[in-house]
């Protein structure tokens, strides 16, 4: 415990990042809080890190930026043998029915349910926004999203996964709620700076009162972008099915950029941020996965009170976007992929292997947190075209 909360891997975490959270810690409506082992600096509040506020609060910058990025895995009864007997259709699956990249529109929709909720009326802002985003559902932005064909294995059974043990072929998607989401937090951060204004590193740490006008606004929001990300991800994951021909055996997701109500273990009603962190209650499943040569899993909270219900979101970060850029060769990337047995279509060197931690690492500091049911062996992965991220970096 540190300053009366718990921290998970304090040794894989960087010292920004403990600051970070010691200053979230801080506030005075701050009630409880945790930090993951993945955790790395953030704007604001780190990402890894849990902060529980007073009931009446929340707060923008720790949601974070991409309000609902969450993981999606959809399942198939296939052999994993056809990842590599037919890898040349599944890679043609991924690169014609995914679209990336900041900005990044689609034309063409299966299912856009998701907009016959009220709540796209509900205020302005949310009406401003609601073409923007239509036009990119079913789409994924840039840095770490990505969509992945690989191997589950489940070696767990268990009633809430209702999967049978052995080895299926599964896709799993990272994205969140693109600009529409991005746009929110944009707006409602910098109201909340200019209603609490806070000074060092507490100054992205600003709060609204959910019982004023503006909280009330973010709050609707939050949860609609919420069901937007959802939408978005499962837009992706039926085309993809439908192009393979195959129906899910089972589809999966969890967010983990939200804020939700809760009670806290002493029994107060708090609402508890987790930002880049996994809900990890114990009727909740979540979907942890590593870097694109690091397997990742399929855990089963165990209701944690000292983590306030949370876990992990990935492995998290050892080196920066710039550091990856200036030190990492190209050719290195590509050769310990081909060695790995790992396609990847578009991705750069600041998404490399290199720049992540250890999962097996991060997953020992959190036995206590989740169950492991299932391992993901990324096989092919797609993510945003190398040229544009350069340009944007």
């Amino acid at each position: 415990m540190s300053g009366g909360y718990k921290i998970y891997g304090k040794d894989l975490i960087d010292s920004e990042a403990l600051k970070q959270m010691e200053a979230a810690m801080d506030l005075p409506v701050s009630q409880a809080g945790a930090l993951m082992a993945d955790a790395h600096t953030g704007y604001g509040l780190p990402i890894g890190g849990v902060l529980a506020t007073q009931e009446n609060v929340i707060i923008p910058y720790a949601v974070g930026v991409d309000i609902a990025c969450r993981m999606c895995m959809s399942v198939f009864d296939l052999s994993p043998d056809k990842l590599g007997t037919s890898r040349t259709e599944f890679k043609t699956l991924l690169g014609s029915n995914t679209i990336f990249g900041i900005g990044a529109t689609c034309k063409h929709h299966i299912d856009t349910h998701v907009f016959d909720q009220p709540e796209w009326t509900a205020t302005k802002v949310i009406r401003s926004l609601r073409a923007k985003a239509y036009s990119q559902l079913g789409t994924s932005g840039e840095g770490n999203h990505f969509a992945e064909w690989g191997i589950l294995t489940v070696f767990e059974q268990d009633d809430l996964l209702k999967i049978p043990r052995g080895n299926y072929v599964a896709l799993l998607t990272h994205s969140g709620s693109r600009g529409f989401g991005n746009d929110l937090a944009t707006l409602y951060s910098k109201i909340a700076i200019e209603k609490h204004p806070l000074q060092g590193l507490a100054r992205q740490l600003a709060w609204l009162e959910l019982d004023s006008d503006e909280g009330q606004e973010y709050w609707i929001a939050m949860n609609l972008a919420g069901d937007y990300a959802s939408a978005n991800h499962h837009e992706i994951h039926e085309k993809i099915s439908r192009a393979l021909g195959q129906t899910p055996v089972r589809r999966l997701e969890n967010h983990h950029n939200f804020a939700w109500k809760e009670k806290l273990p002493d029994g107060r009603i708090a609402i508890v941020h987790r930002k880049g962190a996994t809900p990890a209650g114990p009727s909740n499943l979540g979907i942890i996965p590593g870097s694109m040569t690091q397997d990742g899993y399929i855990v089963r909270g165990k209701g944690n009170p000292e983590s306030l219900s949370s876990a992990s979101h990935g492995a998290g970060r050892i080196m920066s976007r710039g550091e990856a850029f200036r030190s990492i060769d190209p050719s290195e990337m590509k050769d310990f992929l081909l060695k790995k047995g790992v396609d990847l279509i578009g991705g750069d060197v600041d998404e490399a292997p290199f720049v992540y931690k250890n999962l097996k690492q991060i997953m020992n500091e959190q036995k206590d947190l989740v169950s492991i049911l299932a391992s993901f062996t990324p096989k092919i992965v797609r993510m945003a075209d190398p040229g544009r991220r350069r340009g944007k970096r």
